[in-house]
């Protein structure tokens, strides 16, 4: 039934694109800058170099990322939000927002 749903239930539809335990932090990253893979590795250490050529490729995929290659030796390739990636910036703030009273509400469970 989900996948009835993808392209006509808008969180259906946002929930297919946003899967993947790496996706929002990768969008977060690229909403503050261009990077290159290196780059992406290092800021999220605990991601091996597979998963995150695999959530590279899905994110592209979905339109949210450019891929751009240079052709130079050593070959350079850089990503960055695309147009419609770029249109999830309010989210990703409202997200923060959230994400901080939310750590405010925990600290208040103890």
């Amino acid at each position: 039934m989900e996948q009835d749903l993808f392209g006509i239930c808008p969180y259906v539809t946002a929930q297919k694109i946003l899967t993947g335990k790496w996706t929002l932090l990768i969008l977060h990253l690229l909403h503050v800058k261009t990077m290159r893979f290196n780059e992406l590795q290092r800021a999220l250490p605990e991601l091996t170099q597979t998963t995150l050529s695999k959530q590279l490729r899905k994110m592209e995929e979905n339109g949210l990322i450019i891929r751009k290659v240079y052709s130079q030796i050593p070959p350079k390739v850089e990503y960055s939000l695309s147009e419609l990636g770029q249109k999830f910036s309010p989210v990703l703030k409202a997200l923060e927002v959230w994400g901080v009273e939310y750590i405010e509400y925990l600290k208040h469970q103890e």
